[in-house]
């Protein structure tokens, strides 16, 4: 795919405040919210419009406008990579700062509060661009977005369009398009995220994208390299520990981890940080852009990723970094759950096992 237009719309958020009651807290967002003050309380009555938007903003702290929960990660030292992957490697010594995470991957539900206070339209939303597609005959420039298809049969595991299809009308909303929709699955993590929309989320939220460093470093939960995330065993105990895909990739989805596709956030422990499904789900999208050979000239501290992307797959694609895998990982196929691999995606392209969390760099929490 190729960048297409950017279309935005405006909506209009009306705000009703309360009034002389008595302060509140709210556990979600782990902060205290006063619903009465000098800006909600005008002539002890409704507030102005003015008013109740002021202090809207005011009432929401480092959490952003999502008020989703995050957690607060002591900056360190770790090895960063994996010899596993020439792509991530070599392994090498990183020191990252502090910073705030997500416990989760952003929701259907967050995502649904962001695009009805901004009217903002996704990537796979919008018209697209003859001019993107000159080989493309016009009645089939529709919008839509890639989704996981299991084939009766494959022919090997060497053309993964055999179980990727695009589908007209998949997004967001339809995850596995026309007639399909998130009512019941708001706990689920957005899916159908181009890179420029997680950003756009993040930057509404208050927040940001996290660097690979960042999110490897958080997703190793300060234990000594390991071959998994959770340690060396993939099934700890015998029990699956994240979702991923088991049975015969990618015709039969055995579901032995309680999920075919996508799970709710927080349907597995955390790590020892206090994260959410760090590994399998969604892949997640990471600031950095992607280049192979980036590890043999990284910065020691605080990486940001280099300063363009390359792939010789696709070299003529600007890609960004993506962590994690997916729900569709497996040791057939696809084992970028191993601790220290990378993903990676060309920034105007999405699916239905691709989503985001954010981080932030406000000050840590108070002793």
């Amino acid at each position: 795919m190729v960048l297409r237009t950017k279309i935005m719309f405006a909506a209009s958020v009306t705000l009703l405040v309360a009034c002389n009651q008595p302060s509140s807290s709210d556990s979600d967002a782990g902060r205290m919210v006063s619903t009465d003050s000098a800006a909600t309380c005008v002539a002890h009555g409704i507030p102005s419009r003015a008013a109740a938007i002021a202090e809207s903003r005011a009432s929401h702290s480092f959490l952003g406008a999502d008020d989703a929960r995050m957690v607060y990660i002591e900056g360190g030292e770790f090895e960063m990579g994996s010899e596993d992957f020439a792509d991530a490697s070599p392994v090498h010594k990183v020191t990252v700062d502090g910073f705030w995470m997500d416990e989760h991957e952003v929701t259907n539900a967050q995502f649904s509060r962001f695009v009805a206070a901004t009217g903002y339209q996704t990537v796979a939303e919008r018209p697209l661009d003859p001019k993107n597609f000159p080989d493309v005959p016009l009645d089939a420039l529709q919008p839509g977005s890639a989704v996981f298809t299991p084939p009766a049969r494959v022919a090997g595991l060497s053309n993964h369009l055999q179980w990727w299809r695009y589908v007209v009308g998949a997004n967001w909303r339809q995850p596995e398009g026309p007639g399909s929709s998130i009512s019941g699955r708001e706990n689920e993590p957005v899916v159908h995220i181009a890179y420029e929309d997680a950003a756009a989320f993040a930057k509404w939220a208050g927040k940001r994208l996290p660097t690979e460093a960042e999110w490897e470093y958080a997703a190793r939960g300060g234990k000594p390299n390991s071959k998994y995330y959770w340690g060396d065993e993939l099934k700890p105990g015998g029990k699956w520990v994240a979702n991923v895909y088991q049975g015969d990739f990618p015709t039969n989805d055995a579901a032995e981890d309680g999920y075919r596709g996508l799970a709710p956030v927080k349907s597995y422990a955390p790590n020892a940080f206090g994260l959410y499904d760090m590994d399998g789900n969604v892949w997640e999208w990471c600031a950095d852009y992607y280049r192979p050979d980036f590890y043999s000239n990284s910065h020691g501290k605080n990486p940001q990723g280099p300063s363009d992307s390359y792939d010789p797959m696709e070299p003529g694609l600007v890609k960004r970094v993506q962590r994690g895998g997916s729900f569709l990982c497996n040791e057939q196929y696809c084992e970028r759950y191993i601790a220290g691999s990378r993903g990676k995606g060309e920034v105007s392209s999405a699916s239905n096992n691709l989503g985001f969390r954010c981080v932030s760099d406000d000050p840590p929490p108070a002793n």
